[in-house]
């Protein structure tokens, strides 16, 4: 395997009541509670033009998920065979890079505030994006 390292630098953190794995819903549309985006300062020129009511994808770094899988049991259901990692949204994988497809609620200085993250607290954000017209949700 090609053993070039990349460098990412997180632009800020989430900040929710999820604290733990075993209780965060395992897509955000299933009973997330509303969380923050913290961006840090150097970054806050990037969130000119978001608005209150736009769907938009966050790219997190999933900080607490293994590395090694390859394979899983999709939802973590023993009952289904296992599948590739590669062909679920597992966040165990060789880059635990998590897709959020969230609604923004509200906007204060480096705040924003979102529906539908299921990412824990203090969870890395990498980037945000506008969701494509005409592409299905994340």
């Amino acid at each position: 395997m090609d053993e070039r390292l990349l460098l990412l630098r997180p632009i800020g953190t989430v900040e929710s009541p999820l604290t733990d794995r075993e209780s965060a819903p395992k897509q955000g549309n299933e009973g997330s509670p509303d969380a923050w985006l913290v961006f840090e300062p150097t970054v806050r020129d990037g969130l000119q033009d978001l608005r209150v009511g736009e769907l938009v994808i966050v790219l997190t770094w999933l900080d607490r998920a293994q590395r090694d899988v390859l394979k899983v049991h999709p939802r973590g259901d023993m009952s289904i065979p296992e599948h590739g990692v590669f062909s679920t949204r597992s966040p165990d994988r060789p880059n635990p890079i998590g897709l959020h497809l969230v609604e923004i609620l509200a906007i204060e200085g480096r705040r924003v505030q979102v529906r539908n993250l299921e990412a824990l607290d203090g969870t890395p954000i990498l980037d945000v994006k506008p969701r494509l017209e005409g592409v299905s949700d994340a």
